[in-house]
């Protein structure tokens, strides 16, 4: 099929989709790849920046030289802005038809099956090594993420494009 032929149909799913949701039906996924998504919730880097915004503040109030301005109350807001974005953007591992995705701190990052060098599984982690760059990690105890159904998801996933899995 032609590029254009495509997004003349994407176009008009995405009106049919948009009337029948305003009508209160299901909406229709032409074509649609399953694919399996497990979310976790970052509460480690928040809490210490509310920590660290607690002592900026008992440092700087018992000091004999403080003055309460805009620019100190401005600096604590953005601190707490910055706790809630990453309390409320969700990491995530999504497994697709032949890619992982997850949220990475510059962003979302997509792996082919062939950029995967290993995958390890451990109590309570599970670890995706790419052929370039750094492992990404998925904890139970930092992140909440469930494990165990993650590495059952990812051996299948291995087996099916033959990378090494290792379980300890």
């Amino acid at each position: 099929m032609s590029r254009s032929w495509e997004r003349k149909v994407r176009k008009n799913m995405g009106k049919l989709n948009k009337d029948r949701k305003k009508h209160g039906a299901g909406q229709i996924v032409l074509n649609a790849e399953k694919k399996d998504k497990f979310t976790g919730r970052n509460f480690v880097l928040p809490s210490l920046l509310i920590v660290f915004v607690l002592f900026y503040i008992i440092v700087f109030s018992t000091s004999p030289d403080f003055k309460s301005d805009g620019m100190f109350w401005l600096t604590i807001g953005c601190y707490f802005a910055l706790a809630a974005l990453f309390f409320f953007r969700r990491p995530y591992l999504t497994i697709g038809k032949d890619y992982v995705q997850s949220r990475r701190m510059m962003g979302d990052r997509r792996l082919g099956a062939k950029d995967i060098k290993s995958i390890r599984v451990q109590k309570g982690y599970v670890t995706i090594l790419p052929q370039k760059g750094a492992g990404w990690m998925f904890s139970r105890t930092l992140n909440r993420f469930k494990t165990d159904e993650m590495a059952d998801k990812l051996k299948t996933f291995a087996a099916t494009y033959n990378i090494p899995f290792e379980q300890q």
